[in-house]
């Protein structure tokens, strides 16, 4: 367990931080809540010092968000917020609990023979291609999809997705990375580096490989080389992992468990 101090207070302030230049936040109860572009959402979130969080705070904060078009969603520290799950529970929201890591001693390891890696640049034309990747890897988390059988999103709403990540990129507040084997993008990746208070900060999002190359170890070079890259500017990098076992996986490549990341959203039956 890492014991630097000030670790979770540390990663709160990212969170605050990290809507900023996208969102204005929107005060509701002792809820934050940013409402931005529907491309880009982020969840509402405990505010610091902004004490107990209610049930009617999490259901004014999702009627703000869906008043606005973005889905209602909420993310906190359940150690640094510990009746919050009660009250997401009682709004009607569905609570899943997610092993919070930190990096401590990244390992570096090897992508397969033939494994490219590759940093993407905010003009690459495959970049739908390489959300595509990630689209299906996490809409299929336990079963054989190919990447291929699944049709290329060409929807207005992808397009702005698309866009916004773009921009994200142009500007350095992503840093995506794609694997690629014979021509074919076969995982991905990225860590979002935010400035909070002079320290530079970067979280590691969305680590998904190809459903039918798993097992091969591109998910832990990947995130590997992620968080190698992070490292040569942030002083903490972090990450929530999908489960127990996926943050085994991290644990492998240097992370330690630091805590607990809460999300609250709305069950697909509700």
């Amino acid at each position: 367990m890492p014991t630097r101090p000030g670790l979770l207070e540390c990663i709160e302030r990212y969170f605050a931080a990290a809507p900023l230049p996208d969102a204005r936040i929107e005060a509701v109860g002792a809820l934050d809540v940013p409402i931005g572009d529907p491309a880009w959402p982020y969840p509402a979130r405990p505010r610091r010092d902004g004490g107990p969080v209610t049930a009617d705070d999490v259901r004014a904060a999702a009627a703000l968000q869906e008043e606005a078009g973005l889905p209602a969603a909420l993310e906190w520290v359940p150690e640094r917020s510990p009746g919050t799950a009660a009250a997401a529970r009682a709004a009607g929201l569905t609570v899943e609990e997610l092993p919070l890591l930190v990096a401590v001693d990244p390992v570096e390891l090897l992508l397969p023979v033939g494994v490219r890696l590759y940093v993407v640049g905010a003009d690459d034309p495959e970049l739908p291609h390489y959300q595509r990747v990630a689209a299906t890897a996490f809409a299929h988390p336990g079963g054989p999809a190919d990447v291929h059988d699944v049709p290329l999103d060409t929807s207005e709403t992808a397009r702005a997705r698309t866009r916004a990540l773009r921009e994200r990129i142009a500007s350095g507040r992503t840093v995506m990375m794609v694997a690629v084997d014979d021509g074919e993008a076969v995982a991905v990746g990225s860590h979002q580096p935010v400035d909070v208070d002079g320290t530079e900060v970067s979280e590691i999002v969305g680590v998904a490989t190809s459903p039918r190359l798993r097992g091969r170890g591109l998910g832990a070079g990947l995130a590997s080389a992620l968080a190698a890259h992070a490292t040569e500017t942030a002083d903490t990098v972090f990450l929530a992992a999908g489960d127990d076992d996926v943050a085994r996986v991290y644990e492998r490549v240097g992370f330690a468990r630091l805590a607990t990341s809460a999300v609250a959203d709305r069950s697909p039956s509700c």
